[in-house]
């Protein structure tokens, strides 16, 4: 096919874990189209430049996205490449989410310092301080062991890594995919899975949006698109999106597909981790939006909406 332009530019925050998912989709559309040239084109967002205070405190929406949008939206570049799990469920005018490829593991790991004995969450000592940034692990850890002291923590992998080291906290909570494609696998000391902890909708996965009307690049991306995660992920994010929830909310998702059939679980709490409702639906593959909404609905008439108004 022809290409879309001589040189595919890819749009993309400049941390080391943003690099690398924008190397590897454009590894995967070089692979795809070998004749198409891709270049990064690196953009500071509002979520890199604010690291004293929580998200949610400064429009935690779009924090890590709105910027990488920009690039696209004004012509500097064709593709924005993001953590899916940062990208809002609301779509920005003039974009559109292209592709997804293959997703990474969706779990998230609990992190301890360099040399410590302690093996599992289990044998964490009563009032630990574990620090995490996100809202969704914060309540769920405070559900799971009400006795934790649960921090704020901001800053990339590496940062992050550093604090625990040195003992401004005892534990951290990040997502295991992270940590893999960064090569730190060596650092989790034990993945947390569902039902003691549920992944953020979209967790492990990279979502890619080009222009809308941008057919050519569109064609190109869906080369690389994979199809289970694009349903599992579409049943994640309409659960999100029917639940009227930010990516920052605290809500968790773990979709599985056997063949043609899709099964969907979620978790909502309250901040403070005392109230947790649970739901879940199955259905074929290609009902993924409906299998997310009616998940939402189910949540919704248990109570969970007063939550997360």
């Amino acid at each position: 096919m022809t290409a879309p332009h001589p040189t595919l530019r890819i749009a993309t925050r400049g941390s080391a874990l943003a690099l690398w998912q924008a190397r590897h989709v454009a590894s995967l559309i070089a692979a795809a189209h070998p004749a198409l040239h891709v270049e990064l084109v690196e953009v500071t967002t509002t979520g890199d430049r604010v690291l004293s205070q929580p998200l949610r405190d400064f429009g935690g929406q779009g924090a890590f996205t709105r910027e990488v949008q920009a690039a696209v939206l004004d012509g500097r570049a064709d593709v924005a490449v993001h953590s899916l799990k940062d990208l809002p469920t609301e779509p920005t005018p003039g974009l559109c989410l292209a592709a997804v490829p293959a997703r990474g593991v969706t779990d998230d790991a609990l992190v301890m310092p360099t040399g410590s004995s302690i093996g599992d969450f289990a044998a964490l000592p009563h009032g630990a301080r574990i620090g995490t940034g996100s809202p969704r692990r914060q309540a769920q850890l405070r559900h799971l062991r009400p006795d934790l002291q649960v921090f704020e923590v901001r800053g990339n992998v590496e940062t992050r890594l550093r604090k625990v080291d040195t003992g401004e906290f005892d534990a951290l909570v990040l997502a295991a995919a992270g940590l893999i494609r960064l090569g730190l696998e060596q650092r989790i000391t034990q993945r947390l899975t569902p039902p003691q902890m549920y992944p953020a909708v979209g967790q492990g996965a990279i979502g890619i949006e080009c222009r809308d009307g941008d057919e050519a690049t569109a064609r190109v991306l869906s080369d690389i698109c994979e199809a289970a995660t694009w349903h599992a992920v579409i049943a994640e994010r309409s659960l999100l999106a029917a639940l009227r929830a930010g990516c920052h909310a605290p809500v968790g998702a773990t979709t599985r597909i056997d063949g043609d059939r899709l099964a969907l679980e979620a978790v909502v709490l309250s901040g403070d981790g005392q109230q947790r409702w649970t739901a879940q639906a199955v259905g074929a593959v290609t009902n993924a939006r409906t299998i997310g909404e009616d998940v939402a609905k189910s949540l919704m008439a248990q109570g969970a909406s007063r939550v997360l108004r």
